[in-house]
């Protein structure tokens, strides 16, 4: 497509060199009419809102999902160089947030497909199932300057079947840990010479994890929950000369963070953090370090942090993070952050399409989810390039009042900037262009650009 924003091309550049030259045009193509589709995502939808409803070589768009070369994991090395950059400055730590997705889809050609516990409708008391495809996502916990608040932006989704998947096909299967493992020592390759954070919930405070985390030659920090029954250990101490046999692994047993919270002697400090909400919040905070241990797994050393609300409004917590040196508020802080993966998965359902895709082959699969959830990043990234350090414009309507712009503003605005472009494309030469008054125009291109 031609007349873009030039903002907009000054990011779509980084990617063109993953594609041919014949792909990128039609990948553009997808791209722009992904963030225009104002409804479902599938090619047909896409095509339909650019004006290519009449394509007789339609089959080309679909085999840039289901045929083409390129590489998912080259394209989001590269998205995720590009908002670091824009959002992280060089002296601070990137945090990441890490957690699995059920996206639910129907069909019996979809080969992923599982039947899996629904995190949403279950509670401690009340088990769902529900049959969908399983990712593993990746984002960066970064503040967005016109937002005015941490926004999750996924760069890194990969395909996570179920153990049955796996046995049909005789291949072994692969854990959620074990994804997660990858992925941590993926973005460490990417980005060697940076702290990273890495904030989870309680499915990934694994000792495996952990310790293939900190182990790496330049460690990963991870933040998640602990259990307050896990066995805790004093450090091993001094091997005599002499000692006959292996080394010890650890020392005396320390109380578990059950017995802290009720112990009387547990000192406790009141910290204010930031809370969820983007509020602060006065906390109670214990925490110390020590050697989390199980039989037969790796010795891990961690701070913990147990979490004592003073208004008694939420039960107590506990929380661990592999970097020892960490200061507890800021542990809580880094999980606290983690919410925002959450609702970037809202974000993503609600105004790009999840879960409305209609493809069936494996590759176009593996392609299209990362792909939209990849493109709430790049709708970000744009809105940045376009705002120029600029405020945004919040849309407020009589029964809802917004104090900072959300996501539905950042993609009305990008929106805005494409419309005009994709109206006019096919307008040279076509007999049945119809001119319209501009305030006419203005105002189909905002209902348009704030439709879900």
């Amino acid at each position: 497509m031609r007349d873009l924003p030039s903002a907009i091309i000054h990011i779509l550049r980084h990617f063109e060199l993953a594609f041919s030259e014949r792909v990128w045009e039609w990948a553009k193509v997808l791209l722009i009419g992904a963030i225009l589709a104002p409804g479902t995502r599938t090619v047909a939808s896409v095509l339909r809102v650019i004006g290519l409803s009449q394509e007789r070589q339609f089959q080309n768009y679909h085999r840039v999902l289901n045929r083409a070369k390129w590489s998912s994991r080259a394209l989001s090395h590269i998205l995720l160089r590009l908002i670091v950059r824009a959002f992280v400055p060089a002296d601070q730590p990137i945090v990441l947030g890490l957690d699995d997705h059920i996206e639910r889809r129907r069909g019996a050609k979809i080969a992923a497909k599982g039947i899996y516990r629904d995190p949403v409708r279950s509670s401690k008391s009340f088990f769902v199932k529900t049959s969908g495809v399983r990712w593993l996502s990746l984002m960066l916990l970064a503040p967005i300057p016109w937002a005015k608040r941490v926004w999750a932006l996924p760069f890194l989704t990969v395909l996570a079947p179920s153990e049955r998947y796996h046995q049909e096909r005789t291949m072994r299967h692969k854990k959620l840990t074990d994804h997660a493992r990858q992925m941590i020592a993926q973005v460490r390759r990417w980005l060697p010479n940076r702290m990273i954070v890495v904030a989870a919930d309680s499915s990934y405070a694994v000792l495996e994890l952990l310790a293939a985390a900190s182990g790496l030659s330049e460690p990963v920090t991870i933040v998640t929950r602990l259990r307050f029954d896990a066995a805790l250990y004093e450090p091993a101490p001094p091997r005599e000369k002499g000692t006959k046999g292996a080394p010890r692994k650890k020392g005396a047993r320390q109380p578990n963070l059950a017995e802290r919270l009720h112990d009387p002697q547990t000192e406790w400090s009141e910290v204010s953090v930031r809370w969820y909400g983007a509020t602060r919040r006065r906390l109670e905070l214990a925490s110390g370090t020590a050697l989390w241990y199980h039989s037969g797994l790796p010795v891990v050393p961690i701070r913990w942090v147990l979490i004592r609300d003073p208004l008694g409004e939420f039960e107590p917590q506990a929380l661990l993070s592999t970097d020892q040196g960490a200061a507890a508020a800021q542990i809580v802080e880094w999980f606290v952050l983690r919410w925002q993966v959450e609702v970037t998965f809202e974000e993503a359902r609600a105004h790009l399409g999840i879960e409305t895709q209609r493809q069936w082959s494996d590759l176009a699969i593996l392609r299209s989810t990362p792909a939209l959830l990849g493109l709430f990043s790049l709708i970000t990234l744009f809105a940045h390039e376009l705002l120029q350090g600029q405020a945004m414009l919040t849309r407020h309507a009589a029964w809802y009042q917004k104090s900072v712009p959300t996501f539905s503003d950042t993609l009305a605005l990008v929106r805005q900037q494409l419309w005009p472009i994709s109206i006019s494309w096919l307008s040279p030469g076509r007999p049945d262009v119809v001119i319209i008054p501009k305030a006419l125009f203005e105002r189909f291109t905002d209902t348009l650009a704030y439709a879900a």
